[in-house]
């Protein structure tokens, strides 16, 4: 493993700049007396030097914070808690401390919380992507440092950084193989944004069902959605709507297929007589509701774990990220009520 770069100090910025280092640290902190123009200047340079603010002397002495970043869509998420609890059973057992933000599914918010763990010195970073980051160059200063990134669940393709995630196609495959063997042959599919991993997968496998089972594929029975249960709740307004109604709906998570099966069982339609209905997940409403909802299960607390022991691999033992480019995890379909239209 290469040698971490030298820290970054107002004292190199000032070199390049052939500036003060007193104009360097008031321009970093937005000082009053120092003009727009030199203040960019200051900032364009800081971070192109890789520069990290430090508000922990002892982080100053040490270069080393004893910190975990975790960066997660959402805190108020089933799976995420779960996965969070994992990670914390591992660090906790270890001499480092856990820094836990969400992005609340926004890229810029994303960017924000990257920038704050990377100034906070942070050892190493875990991160589940939020619903509409489209590329991943707030994590370059990571690089620079050779700070290590590891991307769980919500995941995208980098050379440095390696994936934890399922194998969501063959999960969507194997539950819409399902529902075609209840004799559906017009099933809707409820997807998310197809920046995010899982949520193409989901709808390849989905698609590949169909194909593998000789069913059309009809623009009409996709709805992406941002899989609230207000947009399932959405999803199902637009079934009733359809001249030609589906008679299964996969939704590409829990929440959104309990809005859309309760909107339309509210609205007179028997599940899963007149539409069956799947998830993804394995929230804990997917067994409360009733009919209980077929989905597929995965452990986010397995998910944590294995995040951070492979984090702290790296941290502890040097272990090279590189050679474990990516883990795939195991997952399992529960057939419940919801779909269940034979036997």
């Amino acid at each position: 493993m290469s040698e971490p770069r030298k820290e970054v100090t107002i004292y190199d910025i000032a070199e390049k700049l052939n500036i003060s280092a007193t104009t360097v640290s008031r321009g970093l902190q937005d000082h009053p007396k120092i003009n727009d123009k030199t203040k960019k200047k200051i900032l364009a340079v800081a971070a192109e030097m890789g520069y990290r603010s430090n508000p922990f002397a002892s982080s100053l002495r040490t270069k080393r914070g004893n910190i975990i970043g975790v960066i997660v869509p959402r805190l108020n998420s089933y799976f995420m808690s779960d996965v969070i609890a994992g990670i914390e059973k591992v660090i906790n057992e270890s001499n480092y401390n856990l820094f836990i933000s969400q992005s609340l599914e926004s890229m810029k918010k994303e960017i924000s919380n990257a920038r704050a763990m990377f100034n906070n010195r942070v050892d190493g970073l875990l991160v589940s992507l939020a619903y509409n980051t489209d590329n991943l160059d707030h994590f370059e200063p990571f690089i620079t440092k050779n700070i290590p990134v590891i991307f769980f669940d919500r995941v995208q393709e980098h050379l440095q950084f390696p994936n934890i995630f399922i194998d969501n196609y063959k999960a969507a495959y194997q539950l819409t193989s399902h529902l075609i063997e209840q004799s559906c042959k017009r099933i809707l599919h409820i997807g998310g944004s197809q920046l995010r991993n899982v949520y193409i997968e989901r709808y390849n496998g989905y698609k590949r069902a169909l194909e593998d089972h000789n069913l059309p594929f009809d623009d009409e029975l996709l709805i992406i959605s941002d899989l609230t249960t207000q947009g399932g709740q959405d999803a199902g307004s637009t079934i009733l709507n359809m001249e030609i109604k589906p008679d299964a709906v996969f939704a590409a998570n829990d929440i959104s297929a309990v809005g859309c099966m309760q909107f339309l069982m509210d609205a007179g339609m028997r599940v899963p007589e007149d539409i069956a209905f799947a998830g993804f997940n394995n929230d804990p409403m997917s067994s409360v509701v009733r009919p209980q909802l077929t989905t597929i299960d995965y452990k986010g607390f397995e998910m944590g774990e294995v995040a951070a022991k492979l984090l702290l691999g790296h941290l502890t033992d040097n272990a090279d990220l590189k050679q474990t480019h990516s883990l795939i995890l195991r997952s399992e379909m529960i057939v419940r009520d919801s779909s269940k239209r034979k036997g």
